[in-house]
């Protein structure tokens, strides 16, 4: 297992972890202190377990190396996961739209004072938790584990928005017990739209769009330094999990021969993989300068 895949693992064991306490806490805290709010924020709390049970789920199963029927490994499981992982979202906001609206329509008592002390506390958790997470999801290069990440972000943000409607609702008293509700339903609407933010790259991803222009300019130019290559032509990059599949063109010159050729292609496939390590492997297709358009 790769070290960026260990790290991967433990951040998101620590998002099982944190969620879960949360969720108590978050369910407790608006039983106890009449917050439809932050029953419905332990909602989400809940379900963000799960959707960070089916990321270790996928870490696991896209670390596994190639075998015979996958030989480019089996790293394409990480944007299936994160297509459940936004289930997940959806689900959320769903539930947490309901209950809002069924809340909104019936009667209850103001939410009490201390809620707005947890809820400050879950603020500051859940972002911390979000820079940590997306942290590591930037360096370990994994599209499900950023997916996890946007849940923390998105958790901050509905305990925000709780934290305002139930102090409207303190501040402004009688005929203002609902004003939590109105906030959980606002949040609802920002976790779809982070739904679709973390679904588009994924998507991306699985259907081998090209979003890799800076890693691609970087492989250009190792290319373009190692002696022999007159000029890099096309440069195919697909994202299998953490790591990433090559196939490049480079062009030597014509009167070379075919064992010159493949020497320089060997030396370039090195200093790739060398300089590169997200790189699982690189295809190098050798051309003739004196067929470069």
């Amino acid at each position: 297992m790769q070290p960026g895949t260990r790290e991967a693992i433990k951040a998101s064991y620590f998002s099982i972890a944190g969620n879960a306490l949360l969720a108590v806490v978050k369910g407790l805290t608006g039983i106890f202190g009449n917050s439809y709010a932050l029953i419905a924020d332990a909602i989400e709390s809940t379900t963000d377990v799960f959707s960070s049970i089916l990321v270790l789920l996928g870490l696991r199963y896209a670390s596994k190396p190639a075998d015979e029927n996958h030989p480019y490994g089996h790293g394409r499981a990480e944007p299936l996961f994160t297509f459940m992982v936004v289930g997940f979202l959806i689900v959320s906001a769903t539930i947490i739209a309901y209950e809002s609206i069924d809340n909104i329509n019936t009667p209850h008592e103001i939410p009490k004072p201390y809620t707005l002390i947890v809820l400050a506390v879950i603020i500051l958790i859940k972002e911390i938790s979000y820079r940590f997470v997306s942290k590591k999801g930037d360096e370990t290069n994994s599209s499900v584990l950023k997916a996890d990440a946007w849940h923390h972000r998105s958790d901050a943000i509905t305990s925000l928005t709780a934290f305002i409607g139930i102090s409207i609702a303190l501040i402004m008293g009688k005929g203002y017990e609902n004003a939590d509700d109105w906030a959980a339903l606002f949040a609802s609407g920002f976790i779809l739209y982070n739904a679709y933010l973390i679904l588009r790259p994924a998507l991306g991803e699985i259907m081998d769009e090209h979003m890799h222009e800076e890693l691609e300019g970087k492989i250009r130019t190792i290319a373009q330094l190692n002696p022999g290559v007159v000029e890099t032509e096309k440069c195919y990059i697909r994202k299998t999990g953490m790591t990433y599949h090559v196939d490049l063109h480079i062009a030597v010159k014509a009167e070379i021969s075919v064992k010159e050729g493949h020497d320089i292609a060997h030396r370039v496939k090195d200093d790739l993989l060398h300089n590169i390590p997200e790189i699982a492997d690189v295809l190098i297709h050798v051309e003739p300068d004196d067929e470069l358009e």
